[in-house]
């Protein structure tokens, strides 16, 4: 469904990434992990055209993505949250979410089928009883459920989500997983998650790709992962592998 090619990507001298390869299934949950510094964020960035990678190809369905812009690859059905939320502070919670349903994917929406669509999105993320509190007024979890609302009302085939769950706590942290699923199951949109809380992600995803000073250095079902004495080393902490 989405898969990347020797994606390497160079900020003057220092290589963020370092010929990536990786692949999406359709209507998989796929992790993605590594230390800060990783170059997470950055695959993220060109997988929906923010940056151009130096070298490499993101293909989606068949259509070569590293030449578009971020608001045609929208359109083509891969939506996005960001890991600092930015909403619209002086637009509703609603109005916020009804933007990703007219500028998101397809064409010819109209008002009504743009608040209905919206009004969905924040009944699945739980704000519906936040639907008219201005964005500047909501707490930044809300936010980045807002955040994750908009990704939904574009339409997308896949959304890619940048670590939601930071700042969250434990309860906070269970619901939010299990909504991850409900976008999978409920939604069909195929999910590929960045998430720096590993009992979450490792909990959820299916699999999970590992990064390390740009480079991928582990794939693969998250009972393998754990045990993977390179990302244990190089993320999980020493103190993780078993005896």
């Amino acid at each position: 469904m989405l898969e990347g090619i020797g994606i390497t990507k160079y900020f003057g001298g220092l290589a963020a990434l370092k010929e990536v390869d990786f692949s999406l299934k359709e209507g998989e949950i796929l992790g993605l992990i590594g230390p800060n510094g990783a170059g997470k964020s950055t695959l993220f960035n060109i997988i929906n055209g923010f940056i151009r990678p130096t070298s490499g190809v993101v293909r989606f369905g068949g259509i070569e993505l590293t030449r578009l812009k971020p608001h045609q690859i929208c359109m083509l059905g891969i939506g996005r949250t960001f890991q600092m939320v930015k909403p619209f502070l002086d637009c509703t919670a609603l109005e916020n979410v009804m933007m990703g349903a007219i500028f998101g994917k397809g064409n010819g929406i109209d008002l009504k089928e743009a608040r209905d669509l919206a009004l969905q999105c924040l009944d699945l993320v739980g704000l519906m009883n936040k639907k008219e509190v201005l964005a500047r007024n909501l707490n930044i979890v809300e936010r980045k459920f807002v955040e994750i609302a908009r990704a939904l009302a574009t339409r997308p085939k896949i959304v890619l989500l940048d670590e939601p769950l930071a700042g969250l706590n434990p309860m906070e942290i269970m619901d939010a997983c299990k909504l991850v699923k409900r976008i999978r199951d409920e939604f069909n949109v195929t999910v590929f998650w960045v998430e720096h809380v590993m009992r979450a992600i490792m909990g959820t995803a299916e699999r999970v790709i590992v990064l390390h000073y740009g480079e991928k250095i582990a794939e693969g079902k998250p009972s393998e992962i754990s045990r993977d004495r390179r990302v244990v080393e190089a993320y999980l902490g020493e103190e993780a592998m078993p005896g």
